[in-house]
């Protein structure tokens, strides 16, 4: 026989893209619109519907970036349509391409009651087959007009980023407004030639089943009589019935499918426009549901849930009744897909707490997936919280895209900083928004690493960030698939459903230990850092009112905020997801997160000031409250005292330029270049600056990545540096015990002072920087004088380590990395601390001195600020402020407390007298990371602590305040009923930790 196949493979296309697809609505009529454009924000829905709108022909330019404009739409069916399935056929304008990316609708009856949405690739809303013509149709459209941001030229700086420089051209023409009929029979010949021909293009050309379908196919074009494709669709069906019915083999791969919209609760749009997003989802999902009795959909983001909930009611109604029939599914437990790098311990933690306890209490149902797709890699420390919180299972996606090594498992156990571990998949088919395309179910099958010893996957199908999420046409192609020879077998399943399969037939896969880093998008460190700052300082802000209010309710009958809290906390939960927290939205975006956390601060500010005040009383004793876990000059953890201070700070002239600093354990030395050229720890005997070498060094790099400007930063800038040596002015600060230095550069200025804390073995680096550069890239320097091949990183409730050295590629990608207050490097009995109050970003590095002692230099250096010009093109334009401390001689206890010193400095005040703590610790390895009282109003107190320093510990806890009782309970603050509690002992509780241990005790009172 000729090999006829790419003849009948190019005749499928054309016939399927000319004759078959337009064919699926045969007849139409056009419906008259009329518009109304809202001024300003987006309106209520009942005055979107109440406004008069002015008649608008199709073809008619409409919609400013991110305008509002309502549509309505009337017509009549015509007579001769009677008994046929009709409907509206709405196109405001869409690109087909970029589904989420562009303008979407959310349509109305004119009682307010939604119908679904409007989206590129979801375009039609069902009339009916009404028994007789003339039914009136009557439709209204709230259209958003969002911009595209990144288009077929992505990364390319645009004002579209923000509503005030937007400008108010109108973005789209309206394409097409009709009533329409549905030839139900030619949609239905489209996605059986649709689904054959992705699957035959994907089978071995030599493969008997693929020469089937070929043939197969050519019978049903030919049975199409391409002047009547709708006289002769049913013939061509008929010809596909047998290739079509054809069983799957009994070891094909099966796929879980999930319906899915990925929807980023901000990116290239802002908050607000998240909530319509979700909102047209859901009514498109709850309308879907109705109409498929095999689907299910899954929703994560317990915010996103919250948002329908209190914005859209109506739709809320449905949604609840879809999950009450276990067909719309709650997922992840976890307030936002957050970043899992840069949220602190008890952020982490508290995205469980809000996530999962509001699906208990909208539904009573508890998560048992983290559901994080999109994240940009995972800490170390989040196995332990998973558990902690009640969950077994996480899903991800994004480790695929890491651009050097690929990763080796799709079905793993994962093994965090404390030896739990946690059963996750890697969905193979590598997206979160699968269509059902023959390629991608191919590409699972072929992708998967445990073939052999599981045959399950997980499939997340739909169109997200507002492009609809899962359509009719991937629910068509899913039920041809589900047993069809030659493909995977595909079955539409909820998550836990999917996990428990994959944990039963694979129950010992392998493990993987420490962090998931993702070998890409690693900048998201460093953009936006005032977003970032806003993070950190809420985070601390948060821990000390809660403590305060906590001890003042117990000590002072002071009112808890438990409502306050409860919002500030889901605020700044918000504010970690993946595209906020990493500096990798809209300039809107930012600007939002910067004032909104300025308002958390005044507010935790007020909070921490009115529980202090209740707490220190009338008088005039002076009183320093100490929020940090740790003891400071002689003021308790979690009290307040007068403060015990000893030794001074001398400043002194350097021979040959400069000044030395000096407090009796450490001498600095800057030179007249304001350069750290020594750290004398003066105990030890020991220099902390590598010979020749200098600190306190600001470098300058290019910085254009490849693409994804606010997201990556590529291996060779590198390449190219600038030390920015040269200084305006190296004087002794206003303080007389301190070195300010000043440097211009390129259009920025760099104002630093160095100073050495009397009685404190730490180098306080306070850096201003007025900030003007475009496509730079800004570091801080420290060369240490140390041997070390491996340093730690500060994570959630530990640290964990990453090799100094590059022998494998994989070292070598993670030439930028995370850390929360500290990166600790050390020798046996010698070590360094470099510890940070709002910067993540940092990379260490090591080389051999040539000459002199052939000692090594290990650097360290933090990383200050980028300048990306997309998605937001005046990225960290202005003053920005940071602190770190560089630490010699530190262990890494003393690491653990600095960090926690400079995140957490005191409070003064005068009062009647001391304040003591509620609880304390006896070991500085136990941590105490959020004492505050417990959600249900009950009065008990909560303590949550972990073991800091990787070590075995023994710890007594003494309580400030009778306890009658005491449970070990979960995040959620219920009782573990498999976990003995530690003895109460009058007011001692003694406990002991494995490393890393995070622990959660609930004291009751009476």
């Amino acid at each position: 026989m000729h090999d006829d196949r790419t003849l009948v493979e190019a005749r499928l296309k054309r016939v399927l893209d000319e004759r078959v697809r337009p064919a699926v609505y045969p007849e139409s009529v056009p419906l008259e619109v009329a518009v109304w454009h809202a001024p300003g924000e987006p309106v209520p829905v009942a005055e979107g519907l109440a406004a008069e709108p002015e008649p608008v022909r199709v073809g008619a330019r409409w919609g400013a970036p991110w305008g509002t404009s309502w549509f309505r739409v009337t017509g009549t069916v015509p007579e001769a349509w009677a008994g046929r399935t009709v409907e509206a056929v709405l196109d405001l304008g869409f690109d087909e391409n970029m589904p989420g990316f562009q303008c979407e609708g959310l349509v109305y009856r004119p009682d307010g009651t939604p119908v679904k949405g409007l989206n590129p690739r979801n375009q039609w809303v069902r009339i009916g087959a009404p028994a007789e013509g003339g039914e009136e149709v009557r439709l209204h459209i709230e259209a958003a007009s969002n911009p595209v941001i990144m288009g077929y030229h992505p990364f390319r700086p645009t004002p579209l980023g923000d509503r005030d420089t937007a400008g108010s051209e109108p973005l789209y023409t309206l394409a097409r407004m009709d009533l329409a009929v549905l030839d139900e029979t030619v949609w239905q010949l489209v996605v059986d030639l649709e689904v054959l021909g992705e699957l035959m293009a994907e089978l071995p050309a030599d493969s008997p089943r693929r020469w089937e379908i070929l043939r197969a196919v050519e019978r049903a074009l030919d049975a199409v009589d391409l002047q009547d494709v709708n006289g002769t669709a049913e013939r061509a069906r008929s010809c596909l019935t047998t290739v079509l019915s054809a069983p799957a083999v009994p070891s094909a791969h099966r796929i879980s499918a999930v319906g899915h919209a990925h929807i980023d609760s901000a990116w290239l749009w802002p908050l607000r426009e998240t909530v319509r997003k979700v909102a047209r989802t859901t009514a498109n999902m709850t309308a879907l549901l109705e109409d498929e009795p095999e689907f299910v959909f899954a929703m994560s983001q317990a915010q996103q849930w919250a948002w329908v909930k209190e914005h859209r009611p109506e739709v809320w109604a449905r949604v609840k009744k879809a999950v009450a029939d276990g067909r719309f599914v709650p997922a992840g437990g976890m307030w936002v897909e957050s970043d899992t790098n840069m949220p602190g311990s008890e952020a982490m933690a508290r995205q469980f707490v809000h996530g999962k306890r509001f699906f208990l209490d909208e539904f009573g149902i508890e998560n048992d997936e983290a559901w994080l797709p999109d994240t940009f890699g995972f800490a170390a420390g989040l196995p332990q919280i998973i558990k902690a919180a009640g969950t077994k299972y996480l899903l991800t996606q994004k480790i695929s895209w890491s651009r050097t090594n690929s990763f080796p498992h799709h079905t793993f156990r994962w093994e965090g900083v404390d030896g739990t571990r946690i059963f996750t998949h890697f969905p193979p088919v590598d997206t979160y928004n699968c269509s059902m395309m023959g390629s991608e179910i191919a590409h699972a099958v072929r992708n998967f690493k445990d073939k052999g010893v599981a045959r399950h996957s997980l499939a997340p199908t739909g169109w997200g960030d507002g492009g609809g999420g899962t359509t009719r046409e991937m629910v068509a192609r899913a039920a041809r698939l589900r047993n069809l020879e030659g493909s995977a077998a595909v079955t539409w399943e909820t998550p836990s459903a999917f996990f428990a399969k994959a944990e039963a037939e694979y129950p010992e896969p392998p493990v993987w230990v420490g962090e998931l880093y993702l070998e890409l998008h690693r900048a998201t460190l460093t953009s936006q850092a005032g977003t970032k700052q806003g993070n950190r300082r809420s985070e601390h802000l948060l821990r000390e009112a809660e403590l305060w209010a906590a001890t003042a309710a117990v000590r002072t009958g002071f009112a808890y905020p438990y409502e306050e809290l409860d919002r500030i906390w889901k605020t700044v939960l918000l504010h970690q997801f993946h595209d906020i927290l990493p500096g990798s939205s809209i300039a809107w975006v930012h600007r939002e997160a910067r004032a909104t956390y300025a308002r958390i601060a005044a507010e935790l500010d007020g909070v921490i000031d009115a529980a202090q005040r209740a707490l220190a009383g009338e008088g005039t004793v002076p009183l320093v409250f100490n929020a940090a876990p740790h003891t400071r000059a002689g003021v308790p953890a979690g009290g307040a005292r007068p403060a015990s201070g000893e030794g001074r700070t001398t400043l002194d002239a350097r021979p040959g330029g400069g000044h030395v600093l000096d407090n009796g354990l450490l001498r600095a030395e800057i030179d007249g270049n304001g350069l750290l050229v020594s750290v004398h720890d003066v105990e030890a005997d020991r220099e902390t600056i590598a010979p020749g070498r200098a600190g306190n060094l600001l470098q300058l790099h290019p910085d254009l990545p490849n693409m994804w400007d606010a997201w990556d930063v590529d291996e060779f800038y590198r390449n190219t540096v600038t030390d920015l040596t040269d200084a305006d002015e190296v004087a002794a600060g206003a303080d007389g015990a301190s070195v300010r230095i000043v440097r211009s550069f390129g259009s920025s200025r760099a104002v630093q002072v160095l100073s050495l804390p009397p009685g404190e073995r730490r180098l306080v680096v306070d850096t201003e920087v007025d900030w003007h550069e475009t496509e730079k890239f800004l570091k801080l320097a420290f060369p240490l004088d140390l041997h070390a091949e491996r340093y730690a990183s500060e994570t959630q409730f530990g640290h964990f380590f990453r090799p100094t050295h590059t022998n494998t590629s994989w070292e070598a990608a993670k030439f930028e990395a995370c850390n929360h207050r500290f990166v600790h490097l050390q020798e046996p009995d010698w070590g360094v601390a470099v510890v940070n109050d709002s910067t993540y970003g940092h990379d260490v590095t090591r080389t051999v001195r040539a000459d002199g002692d052939r000692g090594t230099t290990t650097t360290v250096r933090v990383s200050l600020l980028r300048a990306p010009r997309f998605p937001d093109p005046e990225t960290d334009q202005g003053v920005h402020r940071f602190r770190h401390a560089l630490v010699p001689g530190a262990s890494i206890g003393d690491a653990v407390r600095e960090g926690w010193r400079v995140n957490l400095p005191e409070r003064r005040r005068t009062g009647a007298g001391e304040v003591a703590p509620l609880v304390t610790a006896d070991r500085d390895a136990v941590v105490v990371t959020a004492v505050k009282l417990a959600d249900d109003g009950s009065g008990d107190v909560v303590v949550r602590f972990h073991e800091a320093h990787g070590a075995r510990a023994r710890a007594t806890l003494t309580t400030g305040f009778a306890a009658t009782g005491i449970e070990v309970t979960d995040l959620l603050e219920r009782p573990l009923a498999d976990t003995e509690a530690p003895p109460l002992d009058g007011d001692r509780i003694t406990v002991r930790l494995r490393p890393f241990e995070l622990m959660t005790l609930r004291l009751k009172r009476n």
